[in-house]
């Protein structure tokens, strides 16, 4: 299913404000929401690329 770049996904978000792709065809998993584009593979890890800069979770750098 991920391995086929030739779907559509969309960029996801938990609440630890982590991101990730899912297939656009596909309900959510619990506890995430969307939270960019939908497009290619490409376009959507593009996208993650440019906006999570902080890889360590929400409640981690809520700490600091």
């Amino acid at each position: 299913m991920f391995d086929d770049d030739r779907r559509e996904f969309r960029v996801v978000r938990n609440g630890e404000e982590q991101y990730s792709i899912w297939p656009a065809m596909r309900d959510l998993p619990a506890g995430w929401f969307e939270a960019g584009p939908k497009g290619s593979k490409a376009e959507c890890l593009a996208y993650i690329d440019r906006s999570w800069t902080d890889l360590r979770p929400a409640s981690l750098r809520g700490r600091l």
